[in-house]
């Protein structure tokens, strides 16, 4: 099990993973907070140095035709050492301050 006091509380739903990390980034080990929306999506490439590519689905309403549409959005996101994740697997992840030019995101969790 985790130590209580090496994993800090993120203040989302979510445990903590069981692993730790030495990442500044990294959410339960390090400095980073989390905030605003908290996304779903699927792991489509992880050749990047602690981040991953994330792809997520969604319906968007056109009204002309008063129907709904499937889009898709890829998100570069900060995938922590401590939380292991590879192509295919389903993750929730979560807005944080910059961390680079594309990346904004954190991974919190692997589904």
């Amino acid at each position: 099990m985790v130590d209580k006091k090496l994993a800090r509380d993120i203040g989302l739903d979510v445990p903590a993973p069981e692993e730790t990390c030495s990442d500044r980034d990294c959410p339960f080990h390090g400095t980073l907070s989390v905030r605003g929306q908290l996304f779903t999506g699927v792991v489509v490439s992880d050749k990047m140095d602690k981040t991953v590519v994330v792809e997520r689905e969604y319906t968007q309403f056109i009204p002309k035709y008063e129907r709904y549409e499937k889009r898709t959005s890829r998100n570069m996101v900060h995938c922590p050492p401590c939380i292991k994740v590879n192509v295919g697997d389903k993750v929730k992840f979560s807005e944080c301050r910059p961390l680079s030019k594309a990346v904004s995101f954190v991974v919190v969790q692997k589904l």
